[in-house]
């Protein structure tokens, strides 16, 4: 089988266009179709005028018998309740525990959450739930490692072990909630080296804010990048979620409107050229909703005018009914 053809599905498979078994399926039937013109090379073929053979079926996915379903949603709910009975016994006794005993409540519940998303991976069952819990458990994981250093180095290398184990998470499973955990820590990581290693203690918090944005604008290209080999939907979404956290830092930034409009605009630019391409109503959600917010904010700080906003508004609605104007004549004519 050409790679070309292995490639093209891989691309559908990440778009979400085929399901795997049917990419699967597909590769089969061009693997038989190869394997039969070589025995038979002499194998006339197909006149135009007959008939074409039919296309191999798609197999039928898997049906999980509803035993399996009931048994992921009790770990979902499990999970939380550990999750929440670690939160309120942390803040309820958080002045009275000692350091071993925060350290070991996190770390307990850590190894809980990690250990029974690794058993799960390993029996090959219920992906998305392990996914789930593996996530809970890097921010559990992140959090502990944070009370154990303690200080402006404990904020650093809990995230660090977070990430890391998030990073493990997305290599070995593949679920949308290890994305979206992956997204909170990259964006907790931001705020903590931008506060305490990138901005001297008599820095300003404006100044503070450019670098938080320059921060969400990698973030958002590194979701963009795991898009190509993850969960396309959700990864491209928050990267136009950090784009939208983006442009809100350069909003508190002085002088930071230009820079916010600009960012507040090319986030949601590429989420509607996606959403063209693909029709994933997620992109055109998350676009209009960053538009909306980002443009009335920013025009406001540059003309402190509510008329300044509204004239604003109407250019930009202007060039975009215009573009889509121009869009469609081109189409038709093609």
């Amino acid at each position: 089988m050409s790679s070309r053809l292995d490639d093209e599905l891989s691309r559908l498979v990440s778009a979400g266009v085929l399901r795997q078994y049917q990419a699967d399926s597909i590769r089969d039937a061009a693997d038989a179709e190869i394997d039969a013109a070589l025995a038979d090379p002499g194998r006339p073929l197909p006149q135009s005028g007959a008939k074409a053979p039919e296309p191999a079926k798609p197999k039928a996915p898997p049906v999980e018998p509803h035993p399996n379903a009931l048994v992921e949603v009790l770990g979902y709910i499990g999970g939380a309740l550990l999750l929440g009975a670690v939160a309120l016994l942390t803040l309820a006794n958080w002045g009275e525990m000692g350091r071993a005993a925060r350290v070991s409540t996190g770390t307990t519940a850590a190894i809980v959450l990690l250990g029974a998303a690794v058993v799960l991976a390993l029996l090959r069952r219920h992906e998305q739930l392990s996914s789930a819990l593996a996530s809970l458990g890097c921010c559990v994981a992140g959090f502990a490692t944070y009370v154990a250093v303690e200080g402006e180095a404990g904020r650093v290398v809990g995230v660090a072990v977070a990430l890391a184990l998030a990073v493990v998470g997305l290599w070995w499973l593949d679920g949308s909630s290890l994305l979206v955990a992956t997204f909170g820590i990259l964006a907790v990581g931001v705020l903590v080296i931008t506060a305490d290693v990138l901005t001297p203690d008599t820095g300003s918090a404006a100044n503070s804010a450019g670098i938080a944005g320059t921060g969400f604008i990698v973030v958002a290209f590194v979701f963009a990048m795991l898009g190509l080999v993850r969960d396309q939907v959700t990864s491209w979404s928050l990267a136009g979620a950090a784009m939208f956290s983006s442009s809100i830092c350069w909003l508190v930034q002085e002088r930071g409107e230009i820079m916010a409009l600009a960012v507040g605009t090319a986030g949601p630019a590429a989420l509607l050229v996606a959403y063209g391409r693909t029709r994933r109503s997620a992109y055109a959600v998350v676009g209009c909703a960053i538009l909306l917010v980002i443009w009335p904010t920013s025009l406001y700080q540059l003309t402190d005018n509510m008329a300044g906003v509204a004239i604003g508004l109407v250019v930009a609605s202007g060039v975009l009914l215009l573009a889509v104007l121009m869009l469609s004549r081109r189409r038709s004519n093609e």
